[in-house]
């Protein structure tokens, strides 16, 4: 028997009893490396997904959705073995980043040089790094993945987590883990409440060519009405990121694709010369939201589900693989001290080790919008001061570098 019609037949004999030990819901970038992260624990685990991964598309064609994944993102994927695959699949390293103000235009200009390290870090398609998971996931026996498959009913008790599937089949678990973004049915299941607000904005993403080579450079250019991203991709085009107010941004995706053109080479000041083309545009609304607890006894929140941040700088899945690590970490040092995955002290440790940073994250990416969002001539000043005098302190671009890519943290 073949290893995949192996694994099928040895999920299909553990269905009946639908008992787990750790049970996630939600297998997207997030989900998924969790699931990675457990595996070989001789946990039971299983995977709740409404959707299997993509798993081909034509050669050459980027996805609207791609992260700049981090230093720390890139090692934790390295640990899970799938890293190389990503690679495989498709990745865009970017070795500079040149941030600038278009009140001002005083600037700020990161070289991965100046720290001795190859890359800032690598644009990647969220379903390049998802399917590589996906894959991994598969190969673990230890592993069941339900998808596709919807959730109709939880509850939580002194004895586990309950999970009722649309189909009616029912799972038990001794650890529930909500990792289904910020919409999360887990996180309402619970009871959780999140703090936040909307930005009344929404980011506008699509692939462009611009006439000029991007060098490997992520470009970031500061406006009153939200900021905006070009990232570099592989082919040479660059995936861009605009976040406009709402009435901006729907004046923008009604416009041809001309007139799109030229609004938006005015935005980017023709950085990269001219903008020759532009694919599909998609738009995504911007909130910043944060769960008032990570967890509760048998339960917790990861990725989006506990904290969704303004994607000024696709940070929000670096912030969710951080919370991978450190959850898998906890349950396992649990586990080795024979004590119980779902317990709160087991938990509360994880909530310590995340919240402070995730809070310290959508904080400093709230006064980023605040503060570069503002017309008035004192902040102005202020911010351009900031930025010029950053820009000569070699020894301040290094550690805010070395911060950037989590090379103080290890794993």
């Amino acid at each position: 028997m073949s290893h995949s019609a192996h694994h099928q037949a040895h999920n299909r004999a553990r269905h009946t009893s639908d008992a787990y030990d750790i049970l996630i819901v939600g297998g997207g970038m997030v989900g998924a490396a969790l699931a990675c992260a457990c595996r070989g624990q001789r946990w039971r685990i299983a995977v709740v997904d409404g959707q299997p991964p993509q798993r081909s598309w034509p050669r050459g064609e980027v996805d609207l959705r791609v992260s700049a994944l981090s230093r720390a993102s890139q090692r934790l994927l390295e640990q899970l073995g799938v890293w190389p695959r990503i690679v495989e699949l498709g990745v865009s390293p970017y070795r500079e980043m040149v941030v600038w103000d278009s009140v001002g235009g005083a600037g700020i200009h990161f070289d991965s040089a100046d720290i001795g390290q190859p890359d800032l870090g690598h644009i990647v398609e969220n379903r390049v790094t998802r399917l590589a998971l996906w894959e991994a996931l598969e190969q673990a026996p230890d592993i069941t993945l339900l998808c596709p498959a919807a959730i109709r009913h939880l509850e939580i008790d002194a004895d586990g987590a309950r999970l009722r599937l649309d189909d009616q089949r029912s799972l038990t678990a001794r650890l529930l883990v909500g990792a289904d973004g910020r919409d999360s049915f887990v996180r309402e299941g619970l009871g959780i409440a999140t703090s936040g607000w909307s930005y009344e904005q929404r980011a506008i993403v699509a692939n462009v060519e611009v006439a000029h080579w991007h060098r490997e450079t992520a470009w970031q250019r500061f406006l009153p009405t939200g900021p905006l991203a070009f990232l570099p991709l592989a082919d040479g085009r660059c995936s861009i990121v605009w976040s406009a107010d709402e009435p901006r941004a729907d004046a923008l995706l009604a416009l041809d694709d001309a007139p799109f053109i030229a609004e938006l080479e005015a935005a980017f000041q023709q950085r990269l010369g001219p903008v020759l083309s532009v694919g599909p545009r998609a738009a995504f609304p911007l909130r910043l939201q944060h769960a008032q607890h990570y967890v509760q006894p048998r339960a917790a929140l990861i990725g989006d589900a506990a904290h969704a941040i303004h994607p000024l700088a696709g940070q929000g899945v670096n912030l969710g693989l951080l919370d991978v690590a450190a959850l898998a970490a906890e349950l396992k040092r649990a586990h080795a001290r024979g004590r119980n995955i779902g317990s709160l002290t087991t938990l509360r440790r994880y909530e310590r080790a995340r919240r402070g940073d995730n809070l310290l994250m959508l904080g400093a990416m709230d006064l980023f919008k605040r503060l570069f969002g503002n017309r008035l001539p004192p902040l102005v000043a202020g911010r351009n001061l900031g930025l010029a005098t950053a820009e000569r302190l070699p020894a301040l671009k290094r550690a805010f570098m070395s911060r950037a890519l989590g090379l103080d943290r290890d794993f």
